[in-house]
């Protein structure tokens, strides 16, 4: 379960993801129950837009998984991704246990390397997850003329194609 701003940015990457069995963007780490887009949007609620991202680990390794997502945000800004600001679009790394705990760790230890600044990622317990309404679902496939896929969304593939192409879908 992980955390880079708008979930539509890290759906689009990982849906064109060799080894990428499933993605839902979706909605945790708050306490509001049953929490709906425009709650989320308004930062009162506590959750983080997050995607849930199932792979299979013989197609592709889950550090590649990994640095693909410190690829897909700037996770050195605390609670904002370019335009969008608030707890909502945190860098955050959910775990289920603590041996995922661990690997988000070391993948952070690992990421920091590339980066000028402190890496700010939570990384905090997996909370309730709840499935975001259908009409973010695969967002950019449904909507690739849209302001915010042509501006914010298409530069992010074109540099994950240009880092990790051989882990890319044609």
């Amino acid at each position: 379960m992980l955390g880079g701003g708008c979930f539509w940015c890290l759906d689009a990457v990982y849906r064109k993801t060799k080894g990428v069995t499933e993605v839902v963007s979706g909605y945790t780490g708050g306490q509001t129950k049953n929490p709906f887009y425009e709650a989320v949007c308004s930062g009162t609620t506590g959750h983080a837009e997050v995607v849930a991202v199932t792979f299979d680990e013989e197609v592709i390794p889950e550090d590649v998984i990994l640095e693909m997502f410190f690829l897909s945000h700037d996770p050195t800004t605390l609670n904002r991704q370019g335009y969008d600001v608030g707890t909502q679009y945190r860098s955050a790394m959910f775990y289920a246990d603590g041996q995922q705990r661990e690997v988000f760790e070391a993948a952070i230890a690992r990421a920091q390397e590339s980066w000028n600044d402190p890496i700010v990622t939570e990384v905090v317990p997996l909370g309730e997850f709840h499935p975001a309404e259908e009409y973010h679902q695969d967002f950019y496939a449904k909507h690739p003329e849209q302001g915010y896929c042509q501006v914010i969304i298409n530069p992010k593939l074109a540099k994950a194609r240009k880092y990790y192409a051989q882990w890319l879908a044609a």
